[in-house]
């Protein structure tokens, strides 16, 4: 009796191992994200940020782009970055898991999120990685927090166009128009996709649900912060030649090389920054929309080390 009790326990155990593998499989099939749980941090009554801090060396803060919370996520595995240095990632306020508020929620205050996460993690300073409205963040953060900024990775930033490009904010309102609408409808996927279209190509899908298999329906339901907040915050914000030579640190102001083809705001926005400020070096990701690093993160990962290596932090290890 007792070696067919064995026998019984053990196929009782396999059954256990092949449930729990149907059921991590049938998650990834449907989108559940595989990451592991993040901390949480208090940047201000009433709102929690989730983060996650890995490696060792020179703290890198990553400010990512609106709609997706892990945008990223294929930078954090590149052991061009991930194995020299200190990564603090973090979803935004009103993303994921992060706390989510009424009202606006202004550029200059997400600015002071990232410096109050800082402040909590002893993180005294680093080097700065925003993209798209991420990187307005890092650009206030650098006007606000200087001494908190060791150098700027400014990759496609939501600037506002410079003058004489009337024509083109026009084209790009016309364009935004039926996306808002479609969002006011209740159509946040369509307007989600309309978005993504404008500003990353027509075949941005892709190359997107394969770097972050379950991103796009995480994106749609964070649509109410992206429209409702995200998007009227980055129409405030104000950025102007007078500000931008104030920010002295090294900047590394990225576009994409097929972003120049999608559309010819990213080069007005890439030569706004190359003329303004006053410490910076341009570079162009091959291969790669606004997408960047889900599409090219060895590419990216490998620029933003070397250029965090042109510009070592004193007495870093």
């Amino acid at each position: 009796m007792k070696p067919h009790g064995t026998a019984k326990l053990r196929a009782a155990r396999s059954d256990l191992v092949l449930t729990l593998s149907l059921v991590t499989v049938s998650a990834q099939m449907a989108g559940a994200p595989a990451a592991q749980a993040m901390d949480r941090a208090r940047v201000e009554p009433g709102i929690e940020l989730e983060y996650r801090l890995q490696g060792t060396g020179e703290p890198v803060v990553l400010v990512h782009a609106g709609l997706f919370a892990e945008w990223f996520q294929p930078l954090l595995e590149e052991s061009a970055l991930a194995a020299r240095y200190r990564l603090l990632s973090f979803h935004r306020v009103g993303y994921a898991g992060s706390s989510r508020v009424a009202g606006p929620v202004g550029i200059a205050r997400q600015a002071a999120h990232v410096r109050s996460l800082m402040r909590y993690l002893g993180i005294e300073r680093a080097h700065i990685v925003g993209h798209s409205s991420g990187g307005n963040i890092a650009l206030q953060l650098a006007l606000d927090a200087p001494e908190q900024v060791h150098s700027l990775s400014i990759l496609e930033p939501a600037l506002p166009v410079g003058g004489g490009s009337e024509r083109l904010l026009a084209t790009r309102q016309a364009a935004m128009a039926p996306i808002v609408e479609q969002f006011r409808a209740g159509d946040k996927a369509a307007a989600v996709d309309g978005f993504m279209r404008m500003v990353s190509g027509p075949a941005y899908r892709a190359p997107f649900d394969q770097a972050l298999p379950g991103a796009f329906d995480r994106g749609v339901a964070a649509a109410d912060t992206f429209f409702g907040q995200e998007l009227p915050a980055i129409q405030q914000w104000q950025f102007a030649r007078e500000n931008a030579r104030r920010i002295t640190q090294p900047v590394l102001a990225v576009v994409g090389e097929k972003s120049l083809e999608v559309s010819p705001i990213w080069n007005e926005r890439q030569q706004l920054l190359l003329a303004w400020l006053p410490n910076v070096q341009g570079f162009e990701l091959p291969g790669t929309t606004h997408l960047l690093h889900v599409q090219n993160p060895r590419g990216m990962a490998e620029a933003l080390a070397s250029f965090f290596a042109r510009h070592p932090m004193a007495g870093a290890p």
